[in-house]
């Protein structure tokens, strides 16, 4: 299993997730294998689902993953305007993948997920896809997706 979670955080689409000069560890198995089962629950919990409706907006499972209401409310805002402007069908993603993830240091770690779904552009029977970068914080015991500055 471990070997298997190291395949994936080498593993993406984009290419490696760039890290500044001398940062980088490899976290423990036990550590590195927490932190995925919480970072895929929190992505596969957005899959099938339409992010621009109230339902999925009031899961408190997704709330919990942030340190504030505010800091929840910026992730939201940001994905859906995303999900908007890829084009996605219904602002549902189909599927959702974490691709690759890297620890900057002990207390950092860079996640790059992919979003897949249905094109909503008209003649267009493609899927689309948002491929995006999150970085998250361990913090008082938990790691916390903590979004980008608005």
């Amino acid at each position: 299993m471990a070997a298997a979670l190291l395949a994936l955080a080498c593993a993406g689409g984009e290419g490696p997730i760039p890290l500044p000069p001398g940062t980088g560890v490899a976290p423990e198995a036990a550590v590195a294998l927490a932190f995925y089962a919480r970072v895929d629950a929190f992505y596969a919990r957005l899959a099938m689902r339409r992010v621009d409706a109230l339902e999925t907006f009031n899961d408190a499972f997704l709330r919990e993953h942030f340190r504030s209401r505010d800091q929840f409310f910026d992730y939201y805002a940001d994905l859906a305007h995303r999900l908007d402007l890829a084009h996605f069908e219904q602002s549902r993603p189909t599927g959702v993948a974490v691709e690759e993830f890297v620890f900057e240091s002990p207390t950092q770690a860079w996640v790059q997920v992919r979003f897949r779904g249905g094109d909503d552009r008209p003649l267009r029977p493609d899927s689309t896809a948002l491929e995006r970068r999150d970085r998250w914080e361990l913090s008082d015991g938990s790691w916390w997706l903590v979004p980008a500055k608005l």
